[in-house]
């Protein structure tokens, strides 16, 4: 493993203002050989929200301040979250304790995965048009919910569904929790202590929805750094990544309404989800990344094949 070594301490008057730490801070990233997959894709997106939350300004409006003179004490403050970053190789959002899905903020340490769903893109839309009454879903199942970021986009969006919302981490629930009380959201979401379907209530669903574990297993040894700091449980899916999906496609015509909709998120497994459910006739949808990231399939599909 390459290490990079902290650089000796720099002169206090090297750095005056915003602009000089963020031209910094991209060099050391980019020096770092740093990976970016937890919500910025290049080493200036990264280092202008590192620097704008170190120094507790608005997250989209960095102009304003680029040629701003700072304390010396934020100058400090500011040049050890780019070491930490850059030494550590942590997680952004393990170093700010939030991630954003859209216009939603959460909290997360490293007890969760940092949320990242092409799910998340489609709940706005209400999953149109698989979905043609958004008022008419009452009852929603998300599996392996992590952080809770999937189910409270999901109880805003269909405003009279109840969601049930499972993983089988205790840690990973506490964080959960604190979302949910953020949004205050107690009312709408149940969490679940639950091995996938063991625990879960014995009633029917309208919409079950899940972003599992589901890296494989060669992938899994060539995961950069960064990964490393995450639970290893949340991602590790079985030599094709499918272990856990099987287990859910397999469950899900039992806890399904007969017009109810299955939706797995399965991220660069496509060729893995062919091989395993491909006689299902999966239905692929259209997301930022492509359309190989997030399957659908119907109960009546579902049923077929039990």
């Amino acid at each position: 493993m390459t290490t990079h070594a902290r650089p000796s301490v720099l002169p206090s008057q090297t750095f005056l203002t915003l602009r000089d730490l963020l031209r910094y801070a991209v060099t050391r990233f980019n020096s770092a050989k740093l990976f970016f997959g937890h919500g910025s894709a290049n080493a200036l997106d990264e280092a202008a929200y590192l620097l704008l939350h170190t120094l507790h300004l608005p997250l989209d409006k960095i102009d304003p301040f680029l040629d701003a003179r700072l304390l010396p004490e934020e100058i400090k403050a500011a040049l050890a979250m780019i070491e930490r970053r850059a030494v550590e190789r942590v997680p952004a959002s393990y170093l700010t304790n939030e991630a954003w899905l859209g216009t939603y903020n959460f909290y997360v340490d490293e007890r969760v995965i940092v949320p990242r769903s092409f799910i998340a893109e489609l709940i706005p839309e209400h999953f149109s048009p698989w979905v043609q009454d958004p008022d008419a879903i009452t009852d929603i199942l998300e599996l392996c919910t992590g952080s809770g970021c999937l189910p409270i986009m999901l109880a805003d969006a269909f405003s009279n569904a109840q969601v049930d919302a499972v993983d089988i981490s205790a840690d990973a629930l506490a964080v959960a929790q604190r979302n949910v009380d953020t949004y205050e959201l107690q009312d709408r979401i149940s969490l679940i202590s639950s091995d996938l379907y063991t625990n879960v209530p014995n009633k029917k669903y309208d919409l079950i929805i899940t972003n599992p574990p589901y890296v494989n297993t060669d992938s899994m040894d060539k995961l950069p750094q960064e990964y490393l700091h995450e639970p290893q449980i949340a991602l590790a899916g079985g030599t094709d990544g499918m272990d856990l999906v099987r287990k859910i496609v397999a469950g899900a015509a039992q806890r399904l309404k007969p017009n109810g909709i299955l939706m797995v998120e399965i991220g660069n497994e496509r060729a893995f989800a062919e091989q395993a459910f491909g006689h299902l006739d999966l239905t692929w949808l259209s997301t930022s990344a492509g359309d190989d990231m997030v399957f659908l399939l119907h109960a009546e599909q579902l049923q077929k094949a039990v």
